[in-house]
C-alpha cells in the first residue's frame, strides 16, 4: 500500500530517455507552440531570471505559496477530510465519487484513508518512523494520488526550483494580476521568447494573497485552485476546492470539506494492525518525473518541425506504467505517443534492494517531421 508521508508531486526529476539519432542542418527544426488552453496563461513575453535578485523574487514566491500546502509543518494535529468526483471517461482507474480523510497527530503520527464509490479502499499510516498500509490493490489509482499532491505537495522545493532554470510572466487571471513562474530541470533548458516551453512546469500565484491559482506540471495539464470560504489552519490557508483539467475537459473536482484542529485524538487509530505487520512493506510515492523522447527519422533536409505529445500516468513498485493517457488527444501522434511510453521498461530505475515505490511520470514525446 501507499503511504503519502514522503513527496507526492512538487519536487521534479528530469530524465532524458534515449533518442533517436537526428541530423539537423542549423536552426532547421522549429518547435510546435504549447497548444491553446484557457488555463494556459503565459502567452506572451517571458523574462529569465538569471540575476540573483530575479532569482530570490521567484523563490520567495514559490515558498510562500508552497507554505500554504504545509500542515504538519505547523506541527499541530488537524482532522482534513476531502471529497472528489473522477471523470477520466475510462482512460484512469476508479471512475466516481471518492471520499479521504488525514488525521495528523504530532506525537503519534499521520494516518489518512481514502475510499471509492466503485469499490477501491486503502489506509496508509506513518508513525515510529515506520509506514504501513493496507486496502484493495498495491498500486494506488492516479486520481486518487492527484488529488493528494494538489492538495498537499503541488509546488517544487526551492532548492530543487533552484537548480534549474526560472523564467517568469505576469498574466491576468479572474480578473486580477498573478505572476507565472516558469521552471525547467536544467539551467541551460532552451524555451520560447514568447509562451511556454513543453518542459517548463508553471505556478500561476496572486503575488498579494501568495496563493497558488494555476498549477500545471506539462501542457495539457491544469489544476484551478478556488479560495472561497477557504478553510484556515494554523496560519495555513488552504483551498475550498481545485479543478483539474486535461485538454480542456474536466476530469477531477476536488473538495475540502473540512478542516479542523485535532486536539484528542484517538491513540488506536495510530497502531499498525497485526494484517499491516504482516503485510509487504508500504509502497511509498516519490518524486514525480519528466522524461523527454524524440522520435524520428534522420537525416532531414529542409526545415523540419517538431511537435509534441504529453503522456502522463504512474510507474508501479514493479517498474510498470499503468493508466498512461494522452494530454494532447487531438493531436495525429497521440497514440504513437501512448504507445511509445508504454513500451518503456522502468525496471532498471529501481536501485536494487530498494524499499517499494510509485511515482508520477509525463513522458513528454516530440515527433520530428517535415514540415
Amino acid at each position: 500500500m501507499i503511504s503519502n508521508s514522503g513527496r507526492l508531486s512538487g519536487m521534479l526529476l528530469f530524465i532524458v530517455g534515449e533518442m533517436p539519432l537526428l541530423t539537423f542542418a542549423a536552426n532547421a527544426v522549429r518547435i510546435a507552440p504549447v497548444p491553446r488552453d484557457p488555463l494556459e496563461l503565459v502567452s506572451g513575453p517571458v523574462e529569465v531570471a538569471n540575476t540573483p535578485a530575479s532569482r530570490e523574487a521567484a523563490l520567495q514566491l514559490l515558498s510562500r505559496a508552497r507554505q500554504s500546502f504545509a500542515l504538519r509543518s505547523s506541527g499541530q494535529g488537524f482532522d482534513l477530510k476531502v471529497s472528489f468526483m473522477a471523470d477520466s471517461g475510462g482512460q484512469t482507474n476508479y471512475d466516481g465519487a471518492w471520499q479521504m480523510e488525514d488525521l495528523f497527530a504530532p506525537k503519534l503520527g499521520h494516518r489518512w484513508t481514502a475510499a471509492a464509490a466503485s469499490g477501491f479502499t486503502i489506509t496508509g499510516l506513518a508513525t515510529g518512523g515506520k509506514i504501513y498500509g493496507e486496502g484493495t490493490a498495491s498500486a494506488v489509482p492516479l486520481r486518487l494520488l492527484e488529488a493528494r499532491g494538489m492538495l498537499f505537495d503541488p509546488i517544487q522545493s526551492t532548492a530543487m526550483a533552484n537548480r534549474g532554470s526560472i523564467r517568469t510572466s505576469t498574466a491576468s487571471f479572474r480578473g486580477a494580476t498573478v505572476t507565472c513562474v516558469l521552471l525547467s530541470g536544467s539551467r541551460n533548458a532552451v524555451n520560447p521568447s514568447l509562451g511556454r516551453g513543453w518542459e517548463e512546469g508553471e505556478e500561476c500565484i496572486d503575488p498579494q494573497s501568495g496563493l497558488l491559482q494555476v498549477h500545471s506540471e506539462v501542457p495539457g495539464h491544469y489544476a484551478v485552485y478556488e479560495y472561497s470560504n477557504a478553510p484556515q489552519f494554523a496560519g495555513h490557508v488552504m483551498p475550498r476546492s481545485v479543478t483539474l483539467t486535461e485538454a480542456g475537459r474536466t476530469v477531477s473536482k476536488v473538495s475540502v470539506e473540512s478542516l479542523r484542529g485535532l486536539t484528542a485524538p484517538d491513540a488506536n487509530l495510530f497502531v499498525p494492525t497485526e494484517a499491516m505487520k504482516a503485510g509487504e512493506p508500504a509502497t511509498a510515492m516519490t518524486s514525480a518525473r519528466k522524461i523527454v523522447r524524440v522520435q524520428g527519422q534522420g537525416p532531414l533536409a529542409g526545415a523540419a518541425t517538431m511537435r509534441a505529445v504529453c503522456v502522463y500516468g504512474i510507474v508501479t513498485a514493479t517498474g510498470q506504467l499503468v493508466e498512461a493517457h494522452s494530454l494532447q488527444p487531438s493531436d495525429p501522434n497521440s497514440q504513437a505517443a501512448v504507445d511509445d511510453a508504454k513500451a518503456i521498461d522502468f525496471s532498471p530505475t529501481i536501485p536494487a534492494g530498494a524499499p517499494p515505490r510509485q511515482h508520477f511520470v509525463f513522458v513528454i514525446e516530440k515527433f520530428v517531421g517535415q514540415e
